[in-house]
């Protein structure tokens, strides 16, 4: 998982919903940029455009991208291609690999969406507007349930943001309540449930995402500054140094005369 933000000016606002690092065990590794669309976007060829050149001459890494849609219509459009240029010759062309519900299967059973996880998500996702939308979403949370920690507050976040204002997402955001954040500042369930205090382990899991967050965000932690976030206690603390984790520049100016 790395940090979806494409650049540390926040006006830009090219960043998408999810950035994978890809690593096969035949090697040839790439990046793989998620971003769930719901509607037509004029805009979107140039941001995708500038995001995937960004994110590969950053990471040295082949970049592509994934556009999941819950219609036809939209996916239809997100298959570009998205041309750049002038009349008559196109500078810089964006392809971009499309889901959507017409090439993604319903998935309706827990078993087969334990085998599957990335799958059942995006059949989740994809058929986010479809009649059987509460049965899909019960079948990938009861898949979750069986998954192992770490996967599941990123799949759990990834639907929520990929719903977007949909009454499958108010559906999902109550079927789920785990600790951990892949998603700061998205206001999502996961996130809510930290800052609040309300889930078990709340210290722990408060210190692992604002390590986390940094470490998405590139910035080095010392053995000290690891050992200080792990040792605190104080969740008003730790819900500070998570806000400042998604801003500072350097680990140490999470802390103040005050903590």
């Amino acid at each position: 998982m790395l940090t979806p933000d494409a650049t540390e000016d926040p006006s830009v606002g090219t960043d998408v919903d999810s950035v994978l690092r890809v690593v096969p065990p035949d090697g040839g590794g790439f990046l793989l940029a998620i971003e769930a669309q719901g509607r037509r976007d004029p805009d979107k060829a140039v941001s995708w455009a500038y995001y995937l050149s960004y994110m590969a001459a950053k990471h040295e890494l082949p970049a592509l991208l994934l556009v999941v849609c819950q219609d036809k219509k939209t996916a239809d459009w997100a298959a570009g291609p998205f041309r750049i240029g002038v009349e008559g010759w196109t500078a810089l062309s964006v392809h971009p690999l499309v889901l959507g519900p017409g090439n993604v299967p319903v998935i309706l059973d827990p078993e087969e969406a334990s085998q599957d996880l990335t799958l059942a998500a995006f059949s989740a996702l994809t058929h986010g507007r479809d009649p059987n939308a509460p049965a899909i979403l019960k079948t990938l949370a009861q898949a979750l349930a069986k998954a192992d920690p770490e996967s599941r507050p990123y799949y759990s976040e990834l639907l929520e943001i990929g719903l977007g204002n949909t009454p499958a997402r108010d559906a999902w955001r109550k079927l789920m309540s785990v600790v951990g954040s892949y998603f700061p500042g998205r206001g999502t369930l996961v996130e809510e449930t930290f800052l609040k205090g309300k889930a078990v382990g709340e210290a722990v899991g408060g210190a692992r995402a604002v390590l986390r967050t940094l470490e998405n965000r590139g910035i080095r932690t010392s053995a000290e500054i690891r050992e200080r976030i792990t040792n605190c206690t104080d969740i008003k603390t730790l819900d500070h140094w998570l806000d400042r984790a998604m801003t500072v520049s350097a680990a140490n100016e999470l802390f103040t005369e005050d903590d």
